[in-house]
């Protein structure tokens, strides 16, 4: 299952497991648990907050930062590397699984 930069997010909801440092470690997907087998790499990005009809009250936390992890994760030691890429909205619990890229299309 490739997936290119046009196509839509997945939003799919996923379970992570993260270190005590808050690194993931796995990730719970389609009934399956996925382990993290290279370094994650974490970036955020700013919600377009004038486009929506949140409002918080004054000092509740950042409304704005989105966090995102690509993780490089298999099911077992020998089988083929795939990446996720999740995120989690702004006061939000949920992270959800917005791609999937199979190591083979990435490389092509």
């Amino acid at each position: 299952m490739a997936r290119t930069a046009s196509d839509k997010p997945l939003d799919v909801p996923v379970q992570v497991r993260f270190t005590a440092k808050g690194i993931p470690l796995a990730v719970r997907y389609d009934g399956r648990i996925w382990a993290v087998a290279a370094e994650p790499v974490r970036w955020f990005t700013r919600a377009d907050w004038w486009n929506t009809n949140k409002r918080a009250p004054v000092g509740c936390g950042d409304l704005v930062s989105i966090e995102h992890w690509q993780l490089q994760v298999r099911l077992t030691s020998t089988s083929a590397l795939r990446t996720f890429e999740l995120r989690r909205d702004p006061l939000s619990e949920q992270w959800l699984l917005a791609a999937i890229t199979d190591a083979g299309a990435a490389a092509a």
